[in-house]
């Protein structure tokens, strides 16, 4: 694949991703989405060989993007790693309850979604998910070495039980407007890690 084709490819998914973010992915034609990144119509299937793995690719670039800022944020930020586990649930308190498309979740916009629609984009999810899952684990047991959280909790469970509770409390903040589901989220994050700061 030359430069300018992954070049093209990509500013196509860029420039795609806050429209999504903001009307889901079955509401956004592709003439729109062409339209937006000044791409010529016909343009299209040349990077992508559908509409879907056009969504396919937007998800697996979304959780690329998403991992290695995660991974930087859990393992290199400053501090224990209880600490940097903790600077992630605010950040995530923070960038999903501001207004407009900027650090928004797209698992939360899409799951519901497009998992009934597309076994190839659920698989995406499913895979970015994980990997983010893991990465929690990961965090969990550097910060049980560190001793910045306790070497009771058992870090895959509570990677997998955290990372429930805000998405699903991202879901309920955008069904309610408000920020009442995510700073009861924090507050279980901080039960269930035992951090008092």
């Amino acid at each position: 694949m030359s430069n300018e084709h992954t070049n093209v490819r990509q500013h196509i998914i860029d420039t795609a991703k806050p429209i999504i973010l903001g009307k889901g992915f079955s509401a956004v034609g592709l003439n729109e989405l062409l339209s937006a990144a000044d791409v010529p119509k016909g343009s299209f299937y040349h990077y992508f060989k559908s509409k879907e793995s056009f969504g396919e690719a937007l998800l697996d670039s979304y959780f690329t993007n998403y991992h290695e800022n995660l991974s930087e944020l859990l393992k290199n930020s400053g501090g224990s790693a209880g600490d940097r586990l903790m600077r992630y649930w605010l950040l995530w308190l923070d960038t999903q309850t501001t207004d407009g498309t900027d650090g928004k979740c797209l698992a939360v916009k899409l799951g519901s979604e497009v998992s009934d629609l597309s076994e190839p984009m659920r698989i995406s999810l499913e895979r970015g998910t994980n990997r983010i899952v893991e990465l929690i684990a990961e965090c969990i047991n550097d910060a049980q070495v560190d001793g910045s959280l306790s070497a009771e909790i058992v870090a895959a469970d509570c990677a997998l039980v955290l990372y429930n509770l805000w998405l699903g409390a991202t879901v309920l903040t955008k069904i309610r407007r408000d920020r009442s589901a995510l700073e009861a989220a924090m507050v279980v994050t901080r039960q269930l890690l035992k951090k008092t700061s």
